[in-house]
């Protein structure tokens, strides 16, 4: 190896929606220069928005720069053998000042055959809830696709679907398929598969600047829709100082941790591993080096690190495949 490997943060991506607001930079510390910016992509190797490296020795590369020269030691050995030097994971935070879309992403095959990329599997966890924020998640009950499309036709979708009421901590896990919406008020995490992939489907008749509505996927969606009910939110009990599972699905482990002192970690080399720090700040000890970090930061820490100290008061999001 030319160059030892190290943590890695990146340069924020941001993207302005018609939705976003201005969150990301009073709870994350992001560098918005819009009151529109709805997320921000923390580590990401989608096409055109890929990650470039703001530390240490590698800054100004891209994350797939790096992947291509150290595969195994940034991946681990079991994601490098499943994905090749792909990275299987994208980091985002998500402002919702208005309600986003009702929409869903497809599963693996059907995104492979149309698209071909990743399905999106993803999950949320709830860092800020405005009083009486919700979210769409899913049908109320088993529904047909007739059902659904003269619902549609009439504007009145939203009523086949189950509203949530959400607070602070609140985890979710979206399967493919699931019809759903984050609403107004909300600051989530999101993780999720690599994939840019969505099915628009209702976008509460709002019109951009340009006075046109949003282009929807109507027929694209029928095929991909679970039509079923689904139970989304994740309950879980944290524990200060200790790695509390939030999700554990094929695609990705996220786990809780409630940092109030210090925490030795011990990992294999097979995956690499995320923190994403929600709240608080916190140092990470790695071979005699010292590295800082604070509420909104998102941190790779590669698969060869398998043995690190992190110290401080902090909510942090640990995320492995």
């Amino acid at each position: 190896m030319s160059k030892p490997l190290y943590p890695l943060t990146f340069e924020s991506i941001l993207k302005e929606r018609i939705w976003g607001g201005s969150k990301l930079k009073k709870y994350l510390n992001k560098p918005i220069t819009s009151e529109n910016i709805g997320e921000s992509w923390e580590v990401s190797t989608v096409p055109e928005s890929i990650s470039i490296v703001k530390n240490g020795s590698f800054k100004g590369k891209n994350l797939n720069e790096l992947i291509d020269l150290y595969p195994e030691e940034i991946l681990g050995t079991a994601v490098f053998s499943q994905f090749g030097k792909q990275f299987p994971l994208l980091f985002k935070y998500l402002d919702a000042r208005e309600d986003l879309s009702i929409q869903l992403h497809p599963n693996d095959e059907l995104a492979k055959v149309r698209h071909n990329s990743f399905g999106k599997t993803e999950m949320w966890y709830v860092l800020q809830a405005d009083a009486n924020a919700r979210l769409i998640v899913g049908f109320k009950e088993n529904a047909s696709k007739k059902d659904y499309l003269q619902q549609l036709a009439c504007n009145n979708i939203v009523s086949l679907l189950k509203e949530i009421p959400v607070k602070k901590g609140d985890v979710f896990l979206l399967e493919t398929g699931t019809v759903h919406a984050i609403g107004a008020g909300l600051l989530i995490a999101e993780i999720q598969q690599t994939s840019d992939v969505t099915y628009r489907i209702y976008d509460w008749d709002r019109l951009d600047i340009n006075g046109k509505g949003r282009e929807l996927h109507t027929e694209l969606a029928l095929d991909a829709i679970n039509y079923k009910p689904t139970s989304a939110k994740k309950e879980y009990k944290a524990t200060e100082n200790k790695s509390t599972s939030l999700v554990d699905c094929p695609y990705f482990k996220t786990s809780l941790i409630s940092l109030n002192g210090e925490i030795v970690i011990t990992k294999t080399a097979d995956s690499f591993l995320v923190f994403m720090c929600t709240e608080g700040s916190f140092e990470l000890y790695f071979q005699s080096e010292t590295y800082h970090y604070k509420s909104g930061d998102t941190i790779l820490v590669p698969a060869i690190m398998t043995n690190f100290t992190i110290k401080g008061t902090a909510t942090l999001l640990e995320v492995t495949v």
